[in-house]
Protein backbone atom coordinates (compact mmCIF):
# COMPACT_ATOMS: atom_id res chain seq x y z
CA UNK A 1 0.00 0.00 0.00
CA UNK A 2 1.14 3.76 -0.39
CA UNK A 3 2.67 5.22 2.26
CA UNK A 4 1.40 8.44 1.32
CA UNK A 5 -2.09 7.07 1.52
CA UNK A 6 -4.34 7.45 4.79
CA UNK A 7 -6.86 5.12 6.19
CA UNK A 8 -10.02 6.43 5.55
CA UNK A 9 -11.03 7.93 8.41
CA UNK A 10 -13.82 6.79 11.07
CA UNK A 11 -15.16 8.99 14.20
CA UNK A 12 -13.83 7.50 16.55
CA UNK A 13 -15.58 7.85 20.32
CA UNK A 14 -18.84 9.60 18.48
CA UNK A 15 -22.16 8.80 19.14
CA UNK A 16 -23.29 10.23 15.72
CA UNK A 17 -22.39 9.05 11.64
CA UNK A 18 -19.52 11.11 10.57
CA UNK A 19 -22.25 11.80 7.49
CA UNK A 20 -23.85 13.87 10.13
CA UNK A 21 -20.74 15.30 12.17
CA UNK A 22 -19.44 16.38 8.34
CA UNK A 23 -22.93 18.10 7.78
CA UNK A 24 -23.94 19.76 11.50
CA UNK A 25 -19.98 20.79 11.44
CA UNK A 26 -20.43 22.34 8.17
CA UNK A 27 -24.16 23.89 9.07
CA UNK A 28 -21.80 25.69 11.95
CA UNK A 29 -19.81 27.34 9.76
CA UNK A 30 -22.08 27.99 7.16
CA UNK A 31 -23.62 30.39 9.89
CA UNK A 32 -20.94 33.15 9.04
CA UNK A 33 -21.81 33.27 5.40
CA UNK A 34 -25.69 33.10 5.85
CA UNK A 35 -24.78 36.20 8.11
CA UNK A 36 -23.01 37.93 5.19
CA UNK A 37 -24.27 36.21 1.70
CA UNK A 38 -28.00 36.64 2.82
CA UNK A 39 -28.15 40.34 2.90
CA UNK A 40 -26.10 41.09 0.00
CA UNK A 41 -29.21 42.21 -2.28
CA UNK A 42 -30.75 43.77 0.73
CA UNK A 43 -27.74 46.36 1.21
CA UNK A 44 -28.81 49.57 -0.88
CA UNK A 45 -32.48 49.29 0.45
CA UNK A 46 -30.40 49.05 3.77
CA UNK A 47 -28.86 51.94 3.38
CA UNK A 48 -31.41 53.83 1.63
CA UNK A 49 -33.90 53.08 4.92
CA UNK A 50 -31.20 53.98 7.43
CA UNK A 51 -29.65 57.12 5.46
CA UNK A 52 -26.32 55.92 4.53
CA UNK A 53 -25.49 58.48 1.58
CA UNK A 54 -22.52 57.06 0.48
CA UNK A 55 -22.62 53.83 -1.18
CA UNK A 56 -18.87 52.22 0.22
CA UNK A 57 -19.95 52.99 4.14
CA UNK A 58 -22.82 50.17 3.18
CA UNK A 59 -19.91 47.78 3.39
CA UNK A 60 -19.93 48.50 6.93
CA UNK A 61 -22.43 45.89 7.82
CA UNK A 62 -20.24 43.34 6.77
CA UNK A 63 -16.89 44.92 8.14
CA UNK A 64 -18.84 45.63 11.04
CA UNK A 65 -20.09 41.47 11.45
CA UNK A 66 -16.18 40.53 10.53
CA UNK A 67 -14.65 42.70 13.41
CA UNK A 68 -16.71 41.12 16.30
CA UNK A 69 -15.63 37.41 14.40
CA UNK A 70 -12.01 37.89 14.77
CA UNK A 71 -12.49 39.57 17.99
CA UNK A 72 -14.32 36.93 19.57
CA UNK A 73 -12.56 34.18 18.16
CA UNK A 74 -9.43 34.77 20.82
CA UNK A 75 -11.42 33.61 24.36
CA UNK A 76 -13.64 31.01 22.26
CA UNK A 77 -10.39 28.58 21.52
CA UNK A 78 -8.93 28.73 25.32
CA UNK A 79 -12.45 28.65 27.15
CA UNK A 80 -13.44 25.35 24.66
CA UNK A 81 -9.71 23.86 25.38
CA UNK A 82 -11.02 23.56 29.25
CA UNK A 83 -14.46 23.36 29.42
CA UNK A 84 -15.21 21.22 26.12
CA UNK A 85 -16.29 22.32 22.92
CA UNK A 86 -20.34 21.85 23.88
CA UNK A 87 -21.08 24.97 26.75
CA UNK A 88 -18.93 27.49 24.20
CA UNK A 89 -20.68 26.54 21.03
CA UNK A 90 -23.86 27.20 22.42
CA UNK A 91 -23.33 30.16 24.32
CA UNK A 92 -22.29 31.71 21.35
CA UNK A 93 -25.30 30.28 18.90
CA UNK A 94 -27.30 31.96 21.58
CA UNK A 95 -25.41 35.23 21.20
CA UNK A 96 -25.66 35.11 17.29
CA UNK A 97 -29.65 34.30 17.30
CA UNK A 98 -30.35 36.89 19.33
CA UNK A 99 -28.37 39.58 17.98
CA UNK A 100 -29.48 38.91 14.48
CA UNK A 101 -33.25 39.11 15.65
CA UNK A 102 -32.17 42.38 17.51
CA UNK A 103 -31.15 43.45 14.25
CA UNK A 104 -34.24 43.33 12.28
CA UNK A 105 -35.44 45.78 14.50
CA UNK A 106 -32.32 48.42 14.55
CA UNK A 107 -33.85 51.93 14.27
CA UNK A 108 -30.34 53.31 13.04
CA UNK A 109 -27.12 52.31 11.09
CA UNK A 110 -25.33 53.13 14.10
CA UNK A 111 -27.42 50.46 16.11
CA UNK A 112 -27.36 47.54 13.17
CA UNK A 113 -23.54 48.11 13.03
CA UNK A 114 -23.36 47.43 16.72
CA UNK A 115 -25.43 44.36 16.66
CA UNK A 116 -23.71 43.17 13.82
CA UNK A 117 -20.60 43.01 15.59
CA UNK A 118 -22.32 41.00 18.75
CA UNK A 119 -23.51 38.59 16.52
CA UNK A 120 -20.11 38.34 15.20
CA UNK A 121 -18.97 37.60 18.53
CA UNK A 122 -21.71 34.94 18.85
CA UNK A 123 -20.34 33.92 15.15
CA UNK A 124 -17.15 33.54 16.35
CA UNK A 125 -17.79 30.17 18.58
CA UNK A 126 -18.55 28.32 15.18
CA UNK A 127 -15.81 28.89 13.51
CA UNK A 128 -13.10 27.83 16.21
CA UNK A 129 -14.89 25.14 17.81
CA UNK A 130 -16.19 23.62 14.31
CA UNK A 131 -12.37 23.42 13.35
CA UNK A 132 -11.47 22.36 16.63
CA UNK A 133 -13.98 19.40 16.85
CA UNK A 134 -12.79 18.00 13.27
CA UNK A 135 -9.14 18.12 14.87
CA UNK A 136 -9.81 16.48 17.71
CA UNK A 137 -11.00 13.42 15.85
CA UNK A 138 -8.90 13.81 12.64
CA UNK A 139 -4.98 14.75 11.31
CA UNK A 140 -3.59 14.93 8.26
CA UNK A 141 -4.21 14.50 4.83
CA UNK A 142 -7.52 12.34 6.92
CA UNK A 143 -8.26 16.20 8.36
CA UNK A 144 -7.83 17.81 5.06
CA UNK A 145 -10.51 15.55 3.72
CA UNK A 146 -13.11 15.94 6.13
CA UNK A 147 -12.38 19.81 5.83
CA UNK A 148 -12.95 20.20 2.25
CA UNK A 149 -16.17 17.86 2.46
CA UNK A 150 -17.50 20.40 5.31
CA UNK A 151 -16.28 23.49 3.06
CA UNK A 152 -18.34 21.51 0.53
CA UNK A 153 -21.51 21.52 2.44
CA UNK A 154 -20.48 24.68 3.97
CA UNK A 155 -20.66 26.51 0.44
CA UNK A 156 -24.02 25.56 -0.43
CA UNK A 157 -25.02 28.86 1.57
CA UNK A 158 -23.66 31.18 -0.75
CA UNK A 159 -24.84 29.47 -3.74
CA UNK A 160 -28.60 29.88 -2.18
CA UNK A 161 -28.89 32.68 0.19
CA UNK A 162 -28.28 35.49 -2.04
CA UNK A 163 -31.49 33.67 -3.91
CA UNK A 164 -33.06 33.58 -0.26
CA UNK A 165 -32.38 37.02 -0.07
CA UNK A 166 -33.71 38.05 -3.49
CA UNK A 167 -36.82 36.39 -2.76
CA UNK A 168 -37.13 38.48 0.38
CA UNK A 169 -36.22 41.60 -1.01
CA UNK A 170 -38.87 40.96 -3.75
CA UNK A 171 -41.90 40.10 -1.08
CA UNK A 172 -40.95 41.93 2.29
CA UNK A 173 -38.15 44.41 3.46
CA UNK A 174 -34.50 44.10 4.61
CA UNK A 175 -35.75 43.59 8.10
CA UNK A 176 -36.85 40.02 7.27
CA UNK A 177 -33.72 39.22 6.26
CA UNK A 178 -32.51 39.36 9.36
CA UNK A 179 -35.23 37.40 11.05
CA UNK A 180 -35.16 34.78 8.46
CA UNK A 181 -31.10 34.25 9.60
CA UNK A 182 -32.06 34.26 13.11
CA UNK A 183 -34.79 31.48 12.58
CA UNK A 184 -32.25 29.35 10.38
CA UNK A 185 -29.49 30.08 12.93
CA UNK A 186 -31.86 28.85 16.18
CA UNK A 187 -32.61 25.49 13.96
CA UNK A 188 -29.25 24.96 13.59
CA UNK A 189 -28.45 25.61 17.39
CA UNK A 190 -31.49 22.78 18.55
CA UNK A 191 -29.46 20.28 16.00
CA UNK A 192 -26.77 21.21 17.71
CA UNK A 193 -28.22 20.67 21.65
CA UNK A 194 -29.52 17.97 20.75
CA UNK A 195 -27.10 15.58 18.54
CA UNK A 196 -24.05 17.13 18.76
CA UNK A 197 -21.53 14.61 21.14
CA UNK A 198 -18.49 16.53 23.17
CA UNK A 199 -15.48 15.48 21.05
CA UNK A 200 -12.24 17.15 23.52
CA UNK A 201 -11.17 13.97 25.55
CA UNK A 202 -11.03 15.11 29.36
CA UNK A 203 -7.51 13.70 29.51
CA UNK A 204 -6.75 16.92 27.09
CA UNK A 205 -8.38 19.83 28.49
CA UNK A 206 -6.24 22.63 29.48
CA UNK A 207 -5.60 24.78 32.81
CA UNK A 208 -7.49 28.10 31.37
CA UNK A 209 -5.12 30.37 33.03
CA UNK A 210 -3.23 33.87 31.14
CA UNK A 211 -0.06 31.53 30.95
CA UNK A 212 -1.64 28.72 29.14
CA UNK A 213 -3.03 31.04 26.96
CA UNK A 214 0.13 32.86 26.10
CA UNK A 215 1.58 29.85 26.17
CA UNK A 216 -0.64 28.49 23.02
CA UNK A 217 -0.67 31.40 21.36
CA UNK A 218 3.68 31.75 21.53
CA UNK A 219 3.26 27.80 20.47
CA UNK A 220 0.92 29.17 17.43
CA UNK A 221 3.16 31.68 16.51
CA UNK A 222 6.45 30.13 16.27
CA UNK A 223 5.85 27.42 14.43
CA UNK A 224 6.46 28.09 11.42
CA UNK A 225 4.75 26.11 9.13
CA UNK A 226 1.59 27.07 11.02
CA UNK A 227 2.50 30.88 11.39
CA UNK A 228 2.98 30.97 7.76
CA UNK A 229 0.09 28.73 6.41
CA UNK A 230 -1.82 30.59 8.64
CA UNK A 231 -0.63 34.24 7.08
CA UNK A 232 -0.86 33.24 3.38
CA UNK A 233 -4.42 31.54 4.06
CA UNK A 234 -5.58 35.25 5.98
CA UNK A 235 -4.13 37.01 2.67
CA UNK A 236 -5.37 34.97 -0.05
CA UNK A 237 -9.31 35.17 1.83
CA UNK A 238 -8.31 39.28 2.25
CA UNK A 239 -9.72 38.61 -1.78
CA UNK A 240 -12.57 36.98 -0.76
CA UNK A 241 -13.23 39.49 1.85
CA UNK A 242 -13.12 42.54 -0.50
CA UNK A 243 -15.02 41.00 -3.54
CA UNK A 244 -17.63 39.94 -0.76
CA UNK A 245 -17.89 44.06 -0.26
CA UNK A 246 -18.41 44.94 -3.26
CA UNK A 247 -20.03 42.26 -5.31
CA UNK A 248 -23.47 44.18 -5.00
CA UNK A 249 -21.65 47.09 -6.29
CA UNK A 250 -19.79 44.77 -9.46
CA UNK A 251 -22.89 42.85 -10.56
CA UNK A 252 -25.53 45.35 -10.08
CA UNK A 253 -23.59 48.98 -10.61
CA UNK A 254 -21.32 47.59 -13.26
CA UNK A 255 -22.77 44.86 -15.00
CA UNK A 256 -26.02 45.88 -14.65
CA UNK A 257 -27.57 42.40 -13.90
CA UNK A 258 -29.96 43.88 -11.04
CA UNK A 259 -32.23 41.33 -9.37
CA UNK A 260 -30.03 38.35 -11.48
CA UNK A 261 -27.07 39.09 -9.70
CA UNK A 262 -27.65 36.05 -7.33
CA UNK A 263 -27.67 33.49 -10.46
CA UNK A 264 -23.92 34.70 -11.06
CA UNK A 265 -23.51 34.61 -7.37
CA UNK A 266 -24.47 31.39 -6.83
CA UNK A 267 -23.17 29.44 -9.88
CA UNK A 268 -19.60 31.31 -8.89
CA UNK A 269 -20.05 29.76 -5.21
CA UNK A 270 -21.20 26.23 -6.92
CA UNK A 271 -17.79 26.32 -9.26
CA UNK A 272 -15.86 26.45 -5.39
CA UNK A 273 -18.22 24.26 -3.93
CA UNK A 274 -17.52 21.33 -6.55
CA UNK A 275 -13.39 22.55 -5.96
CA UNK A 276 -13.89 21.26 -2.16
CA UNK A 277 -15.68 18.23 -3.47
CA UNK A 278 -12.81 17.40 -5.61
CA UNK A 279 -10.16 18.37 -3.34
CA UNK A 280 -11.58 15.56 -0.65
CA UNK A 281 -11.54 13.30 -3.43
CA UNK A 282 -8.07 13.95 -4.29
CA UNK A 283 -5.99 15.11 -1.15
CA UNK A 284 -5.59 12.07 0.31
CA UNK A 285 -3.22 10.32 -2.60
CA UNK A 286 -2.25 13.86 -4.20
CA UNK A 287 -1.66 15.29 -0.90
CA UNK A 288 -2.15 18.74 0.86
CA UNK A 289 0.56 20.68 -0.87
CA UNK A 290 0.75 19.73 -3.98
CA UNK A 291 -3.13 20.78 -4.82
CA UNK A 292 -2.78 23.79 -2.81
CA UNK A 293 0.77 24.74 -4.30
CA UNK A 294 -0.95 24.32 -7.90
CA UNK A 295 -3.72 25.56 -7.15
CA UNK A 296 -2.42 29.06 -5.29
CA UNK A 297 0.08 29.72 -8.79
CA UNK A 298 -3.37 29.11 -10.44
CA UNK A 299 -4.94 31.92 -8.50
CA UNK A 300 -1.98 34.39 -9.27
CA UNK A 301 -2.06 33.16 -12.77
CA UNK A 302 -5.78 34.15 -13.27
CA UNK A 303 -5.89 37.00 -11.18
CA UNK A 304 -3.03 38.75 -13.08
CA UNK A 305 -4.15 38.05 -16.80
CA UNK A 306 -7.46 39.63 -14.65
CA UNK A 307 -5.71 42.46 -13.68
CA UNK A 308 -3.36 43.31 -16.67
CA UNK A 309 -6.93 43.03 -18.69
CA UNK A 310 -8.66 45.46 -16.87
CA UNK A 311 -5.66 48.30 -17.05
CA UNK A 312 -6.96 48.52 -20.96
CA UNK A 313 -10.84 49.05 -20.42
CA UNK A 314 -13.39 47.28 -18.26
CA UNK A 315 -13.39 43.21 -18.91
CA UNK A 316 -16.66 42.17 -20.83
CA UNK A 317 -18.88 40.63 -18.54
CA UNK A 318 -18.36 36.56 -19.55
CA UNK A 319 -14.50 37.08 -19.68
CA UNK A 320 -14.74 38.36 -16.31
CA UNK A 321 -17.58 35.35 -15.15
CA UNK A 322 -14.68 33.16 -16.92
CA UNK A 323 -11.82 34.36 -14.89
CA UNK A 324 -13.72 35.27 -11.53
CA UNK A 325 -14.84 31.71 -11.54
CA UNK A 326 -11.81 30.21 -12.54
CA UNK A 327 -10.08 32.26 -9.39
CA UNK A 328 -12.49 30.88 -7.20
CA UNK A 329 -12.08 27.62 -8.11
CA UNK A 330 -8.47 27.88 -7.61
CA UNK A 331 -9.56 29.08 -3.96
CA UNK A 332 -11.57 25.76 -3.12
CA UNK A 333 -8.13 23.84 -2.89
CA UNK A 334 -6.47 26.38 -1.35
CA UNK A 335 -8.68 27.26 1.87
CA UNK A 336 -9.16 24.03 3.39
CA UNK A 337 -5.79 22.79 2.50
CA UNK A 338 -3.77 25.65 3.89
CA UNK A 339 -5.59 25.32 7.23
CA UNK A 340 -5.17 21.69 7.41
CA UNK A 341 -1.38 22.12 7.15
CA UNK A 342 -1.24 25.06 9.69
CA UNK A 343 -3.58 22.92 12.34
CA UNK A 344 -1.23 19.72 11.58
CA UNK A 345 1.41 20.82 14.29
CA UNK A 346 -1.04 21.70 16.45
CA UNK A 347 -3.40 19.27 17.71
CA UNK A 348 -2.28 19.11 21.26
CA UNK A 349 -4.16 23.05 21.21
CA UNK A 350 -6.20 22.84 18.83
CA UNK A 351 -8.88 24.86 20.55
CA UNK A 352 -6.31 27.71 21.35
CA UNK A 353 -4.91 27.26 17.96
CA UNK A 354 -7.73 27.59 16.04
CA UNK A 355 -8.52 30.50 17.63
CA UNK A 356 -5.20 31.88 17.19
CA UNK A 357 -5.31 31.34 13.95
CA UNK A 358 -9.21 32.53 13.13
CA UNK A 359 -7.98 35.75 14.70
CA UNK A 360 -5.27 36.69 12.34
CA UNK A 361 -7.21 35.11 9.37
CA UNK A 362 -9.99 36.94 10.26
CA UNK A 363 -9.17 40.40 11.57
CA UNK A 364 -6.34 40.30 8.66
CA UNK A 365 -8.48 38.52 6.28
CA UNK A 366 -11.09 41.70 6.72
CA UNK A 367 -8.77 44.49 7.18
CA UNK A 368 -7.53 43.21 3.50
CA UNK A 369 -10.82 43.10 2.13
CA UNK A 370 -11.90 46.49 3.85
CA UNK A 371 -8.97 48.09 2.07
CA UNK A 372 -9.79 46.44 -1.32
CA UNK A 373 -13.74 46.97 -0.90
CA UNK A 374 -13.25 50.63 -0.04
CA UNK A 375 -11.28 50.77 -3.04
CA UNK A 376 -13.97 50.31 -5.36
CA UNK A 377 -14.22 53.59 -8.15
CA UNK A 378 -17.09 51.83 -10.32
CA UNK A 379 -14.48 49.92 -11.73
CA UNK A 380 -12.97 45.88 -11.16
CA UNK A 381 -9.19 47.10 -11.65
CA UNK A 382 -9.08 47.96 -7.98
CA UNK A 383 -10.70 44.33 -7.16
CA UNK A 384 -8.14 42.96 -9.94
CA UNK A 385 -5.32 44.18 -8.40
CA UNK A 386 -6.26 43.23 -4.54
CA UNK A 387 -6.52 39.34 -5.60
CA UNK A 388 -3.22 39.61 -7.68
CA UNK A 389 -1.58 41.14 -4.47
CA UNK A 390 -2.39 39.26 -2.15
CA UNK A 391 -2.05 36.21 -4.56
CA UNK A 392 1.88 36.97 -5.00
CA UNK A 393 2.11 37.46 -1.12
CA UNK A 394 0.75 34.30 -0.59
CA UNK A 395 3.54 32.65 -2.44
CA UNK A 396 6.27 34.25 -0.73
CA UNK A 397 4.52 33.27 2.52
CA UNK A 398 4.21 29.88 1.59
CA UNK A 399 7.50 29.62 0.23
CA UNK A 400 8.75 31.01 3.48
CA UNK A 401 6.90 27.85 5.03
CA UNK A 402 8.06 25.38 2.68
CA UNK A 403 11.77 26.35 2.97
CA UNK A 404 11.66 27.77 -0.26
CA UNK A 405 10.54 24.53 -1.72
CA UNK A 406 6.83 23.73 -3.09
CA UNK A 407 4.90 20.80 -3.82
CA UNK A 408 6.83 18.83 -1.42
CA UNK A 409 5.69 15.43 -1.36
CA UNK A 410 5.52 13.85 2.35
CA UNK A 411 4.21 10.97 3.88
CA UNK A 412 0.79 10.84 5.33
CA UNK A 413 0.98 12.32 8.89
CA UNK A 414 -0.08 9.64 11.44
CA UNK A 415 -4.30 9.04 11.71
CA UNK A 416 -5.16 11.16 15.21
Amino acid sequence: MDPRVAPRPTVAGLSIPRWEFIALAAALMALNALAIDIMLPGLQEMGASLGVENENHRQYVISAYFAGMGIGLLPYGPISDRFGRRGPLLFGLTVYVIAAYGAALAPSFGVLLVLRFIQGLGAAATRVIAVSMVRDRFGGRAMAEIMSLIFMVFMIIPVIAPGAGQIIMLVANWHMIFVSMATLALAISIWAAVRLPETLDPRDRRPFTLSSVMQAAGTVLTTRMSVWYMLASMTVFGALFGFINSAQQVYVGIYGLGVWFPVVFAAIAAMMSLSSFLNSRLVVRVGMRRLSHGALLGFCLVSTIWFVWSLFGEVPFPAFVLLFAAAMFQFGWIGSNFNALAMEPLGHIAGSASSVQGFFQTIGGGVIGAIIGQAFNGTTTPLAAGFCGVGLIAVVMVLIAEKGVLFRAQHAPAHH
